[in-house]
């Protein structure tokens, strides 16, 4: 390029800055490289909170609607037994409103009695319980392992299962006093049976497939109940176990009401001698409420052990 091409080209450049005029892009041999946007990012961090507001709301509509559901029995108990007394259906003096059983409840919360009285139950009940337990779940495994002691021992329990616990009453008290001794035997023995015949039938009733899978692997006895029979015994065995709960308290309120100087049985045995009615209802509410959530503490320690079972699919 000469000289004076290249001060023509200056002065070219001068004035097209000076005029304002886009200069022409310069040629290259090497081509230019598109260059690419950025691709927009989703506003993840938005959208979170719609999506779990979303996610958790047919939760709690699902849980009012199963609570509702559940409820419905109960509030429809609750309101006959409100309205039949107040339209003459039956006679007031006998089944006072539940208003009124509500308010003799709250009166004896307020001045202890029914706290001082709950507790005398529950430790002679829970008592009862926790000895018919630690005794029938081993018992009932040795005898439905083991055919020979049950050969021996069966005849001897079905004569135990078939005496009914409270006709025993008489015994007890004659045997151990008419202290809490007596009581918490005839809890422990009212619940021993449940217990121990549901064991049996657990361990009876193992799947023997499971039993051949683990003989073949070479487990040793104590592996075996380990392994094998305690986890697949526990659904039949919960189930004697929520049935003694539920007889445990049963046995225990008419014991009370025979002979003790506190407790739930005692506390309807006084009120319906001195015709306190409401205070009578207050107390069978009482021990109502009580069954339902010692069952629902049960379910719940079976739910724990049992954990490993796959939900049946409906």
């Amino acid at each position: 390029m000469s000289l004076a091409s290249g001060s023509t080209t200056r002065r070219r450049t001068r004035e097209e800055l000076t005029t304002g005029e886009e200069l022409p892009a310069p040629i290259t041999d090497t081509p230019s490289e598109p260059t690419e946007e950025p691709a927009a990012v989703p506003p993840v961090a938005g959208r979170r909170p719609r999506l779990h507001r979303a996610a958790v709301l047919p939760r709690i509509l699902r849980a009012v609607l199963t609570g509702a559901t559940k409820s419905v029995a109960i509030v429809a108990l609750l309101l006959a037994w409100e309205l039949a007394p107040r339209f003459g259906l039956v006679d007031g003096t006998f089944l006072p409103p539940f208003s009124e059983v509500a308010q003799a409840w709250w009166e004896l919360v307020a001045n202890g009695q029914l706290a001082d009285n709950a507790q005398a139950s529950l430790v002679r009940s829970f008592s009862g319980f926790g000895i018919a337990v630690a005794v029938s779940v081993p018992l009932g495994l040795l005898i439905g392992w083991y055919r020979p002691v049950a050969d021996i021992l069966n005849p001897l329990l079905q004569v135990f299962l078939n005496t009914a616990a409270l006709a025993l009453l008489p015994v007890f008290v004659l045997l151990l006093g008419i202290g809490e001794t007596s009581k918490i035997s005839l809890v422990a023995y009212a619940c021993a049976w449940p217990i121990l015949f549901n064991t049996i039938s657990a361990v009876r009733t193992v799947d023997p497939t499971l039993l051949r899978l683990a003989k073949s692997m070479d487990l040793s006895a104590p592996r075996l109940f380990q392994k094998v029979i305690l986890p697949a015994s526990v659904p039949t065995i919960f189930t004697g176990i929520r049935l003694a709960g539920a007889v445990s308290i049963v046995v225990l309120v008419a014991a009370e009401m025979i002979g003790a100087k506190a407790g739930l049985g005692y506390l309807i045995n006084a009120s319906q001698y001195n015709f306190a009615i409401p205070q009578m209802y207050a107390g069978i509410v009482t021990i109502s409420v009580i069954g339902v959530a010692f069952n629902q503490l049960l379910v719940a320690v079976e739910k724990r052990l049992s954990s490993w079972r796959v939900p049946a699919t409906s």
